[in-house]
């Protein structure tokens, strides 16, 4: 009896313990066998309702973020320092070394977009097969750019240049958005669902007026048209930084402070409306940063459709978390590893810069037809 009653009181305290609140670090294995019986017999991991279940998976999550954060130094190193011709610490090495370091800022801050961006809009969405893309960004910096060489010539699109152009086409790109946000999910029948339906119209129709426009070109319009109509970190002007990287840490920092209120929102309409949360203010809210996001990133380098699905999906499986405090870091390194390492390794390995986009085109599109097979639905 008094076995019994030790081991119900073992198991009592921990339990206690955990639903307090308890931080999971101050609270170890609790092993509920008495005194001289075997230690294996009763055996129970304390467990919390926190962003992480066990010691364990949160032991994992900073193992792999530790890991993450160790190749992105590596290759941001790597991309900067490796292979520059000039001896070291000459003024010629740090010239070339000074122009890489605007490219490995401009793969930082593609990483941050396509990450904070996706994720959150996934969460609004309630689906993590879709990605911001669906909204018609890129069809429309397609048609922008395919109508400037339409009818002002390579001459238009070679002035088509600059910080002016850069806040232009994301000013168009957010002026798409909130006309889609405020037509579509105000009013009395408002509808998210409808609103993708939408933007997927808008999309393929501006996918189509390209298309017509491009098959006017002259073959060598046509070839300069091509080498833009894929996402590049060459596409980005160091001059764009001082615009977007502002834009990118407000809207970021935005949805960061938000994370707990997306926690709530990810449990659906009716259950984050049960838990006080204005349901349709903070999705419009959400839209609109992702929207921001996306257009700095679409402007800044070009289309990259299936880089914010690839880095998500990564990001969930790495993370195994519900919680975006914890998501939101782990995409952010998954994606800037990706891109860093992607340009590292096709740069100074294969020495085929690029064909970088279209390999992570390949490999996201790769993975969104796994999802979707193993998981038999959008």
């Amino acid at each position: 009896m008094q076995t019994e009653a030790r081991t119900v009181r073992l198991r009592f305290d921990a339990v206690t313990a955990v639903e307090a609140g308890m931080d999971e670090g101050l609270i170890d294995d609790v092993d509920l066998v008495p005194g001289g019986q075997h230690p294996g017999a009763f055996h129970h991991e304390a467990r919390r309702s926190g962003a992480f279940q066990t010691r364990g998976s949160r032991r994992r999550y900073w193992t792999i973020f530790g890991a993450l954060l160790t190749l992105a130094v590596l290759f941001a190193v790597g991309l900067i320092a490796w292979g520059n011709p000039m001896p070291f610490g000459t003024e010629g090495f740090w010239l070339i070394a000074q122009r890489r370091v605007y490219s490995v800022v401009v793969m930082l801050v593609v990483a941050v977009c396509q990450a904070m961006a996706t994720i959150p809009f996934q969460t609004v969405t309630n689906n993590r097969i879709i990605t911001p893309s669906i909204m018609g960004f890129e069809s429309l910096y397609r048609a922008v750019q395919t109508t400037t060489v339409y009818f002002f010539g390579l001459g238009g699109l070679i002035a088509f240049t600059g910080v002016n152009a850069f806040v232009f086409q994301v000013a168009i790109m957010m002026v798409l958005a909130l006309a889609l946000y405020g037509w579509l999910l105000s009013g009395r029948y408002a509808s998210l669902h409808i609103m993708l339906l939408v933007g997927i119209i808008i999309g393929g129709a501006l996918g189509s007026v390209s298309s017509f426009m491009q098959r006017l070109l002259t073959p060598s319009e046509f070839d300069v048209l091509t080498a833009r109509m894929f996402g590049s970190v060459n596409n980005a002007d160091p001059a764009y930084l001082p615009v977007a990287i502002p834009i990118v840490v407000v809207c970021a920092g935005l949805l960061f402070l938000r994370s707990k209120t997306l926690n709530a929102v990810a449990l659906g309409r009716h259950a984050a409306t049960n838990l006080g949360i204005d349901y349709r203010r903070n999705t419009i809210t959400v839209l609109i940063l992702v929207s921001a996001l996306i257009a700095v990133s679409t402007a800044l380098v070009g289309p990259m459709t299936f880089l914010g699905f690839l880095v998500a999906t990564l990001a969930y499986q790495f993370a195994d978390t519900y919680d975006h405090r914890y998501v939101f870091p782990m995409s952010i390194l998954t994606g800037f590893v990706v891109l860093a390492g992607a340009y590292f390794v096709m740069n100074h390995i294969f020495y085929a810069a690029g064909v970088v986009s279209i390999i992570i085109e390949l490999v996201g599109g790769s993975v969104f037809l796994f999802v979707i097979l193993r998981k038999g639905r959008l």
